[in-house]
């Protein structure tokens, strides 16, 4: 059998941290061939208690210190912790299934040329605006071809979210970005495929994730993500996936359509029937969500939250990174 890793990156998770370790305690896979590595950033709440509290009860268990605090560096903290067969990246807001493990490495049979492999994020809701935020993130309409959260079908991807890794990969194509903020687990799967691999995504592989409770996390959480994709696709010389362009189409035709109106009245016609087209197309989408109006309206409010604050966040990052040529450093404090 395999050995197995599982890294998990987190700061100031109190509330989850538990749940994301208990639901790795209750899984089916041996415990002697597998290692948990939690990697905390300097945690100020009862975090590192909870965790520590945990490695004292279990051996394969282990409390790593993240002193950089991001995501990238904790990622890989973990992932050079040993040198298991598969590594696994998770978030302390997700739980996986008690057959989590053995299905990654089922999945791993089906095409020698996977490199990466995962599943069915299943979104859990704290509160109402959580429910319709997580409702609006599973439709193609909020976020497109992201299959891992519509669900649509199994089959090759162009990326997973808590990925299950093959450990020559690391060995081929290096660890995470640790200049990224955000965005690294797709950055990392854009290099995995360039290099030849290939990811595949399985309805088999489950796991249960927290959704964003309010619409301010959910606005930063998607700001971040476009304005980091643009420095991606910097470094990487392309535009790494068509649907990323979509959101800086929306707020591109926002702005520029109601400054031409301004300017050409006749134009507002245009402008206001194709804002209508839009609005349509979110309602039609949000209904097959729920019949209820407000549910309806919520997500509507969502999908605009989606798609806005991906594309202000993607100008904001072209106008940093491209025009002003600013560096990673300047801006770091931007994302935190």
């Amino acid at each position: 059998m395999k050995r197995v890793s599982i890294s998990i990156p987190c700061r100031n998770e109190e509330k989850y941290i538990g749940r994301c370790l208990q639901s790795i305690v209750d899984c089916s896979y041996p415990k002697a061939l597998l290692k948990v590595y939690v990697c905390d950033g300097l945690s100020d709440d009862q975090t590192p208690a909870i965790i520590n509290d945990f490695a004292a009860r279990y051996s394969f268990i282990h409390y790593l210190v993240n002193k950089k605090k991001t995501t990238p560096f904790a990622l890989n903290l973990g992932l050079k912790a040993d040198q298991s067969d598969i590594k696994i990246i998770l978030g302390a807001h997700a739980e996986i299934y008690p057959d989590y493990i053995e299905k990654c490495i089922e999945a791993f049979s089906f095409d020698p040329m996977l490199a990466c492999v995962g599943g069915i994020l299943e979104n859990v809701y704290e509160n109402e605006t959580a429910e319709v935020i997580g409702k609006a993130m599973s439709t193609g309409f909020g976020v497109g071809n992201a299959h891992f959260r519509t669900g649509s079908s199994d089959g090759f991807v162009d990326t997973v979210a808590f990925g299950a890794y093959k450990s020559e990969v690391f060995e081929k194509i290096g660890y995470f970005d640790e200049e990224l903020i955000r965005n690294q687990d797709d950055e990392f799967n854009f290099r995995v495929i360039k290099n030849g691999f290939k990811i595949y995504l399985s309805h088999q592989i489950r796991s249960r994730y927290y959704v964003r409770s309010s619409y301010n996390k959910l606005f930063k959480q998607y700001y971040q993500y476009g304005y980091w994709k643009v420095y991606v696709n910097k470094k990487h010389h392309t535009i790494t996936t068509f649907r990323q362009l979509v959101p800086l189409f929306f707020v591109s035709f926002l702005i520029g359509g109601a400054f031409l109106s301004c300017l050409f009245p006749m134009l507002g016609y245009g402008y206001v029937a194709i804002l209508g087209l839009y609005v349509t197309a979110a309602i039609l989408s949000a209904s097959k969500q729920s019949k209820k109006f407000m549910v309806v309206a919520n997500i509507v409010k969502s999908f605009f939250i989606l798609h806005f604050s991906y594309g202000i966040g993607y100008l904001t990052g072209i106008k940093d990174f491209f025009i002003l040529q600013k560096s990673i450093k300047k801006e770091e404090h931007l994302s935190r």
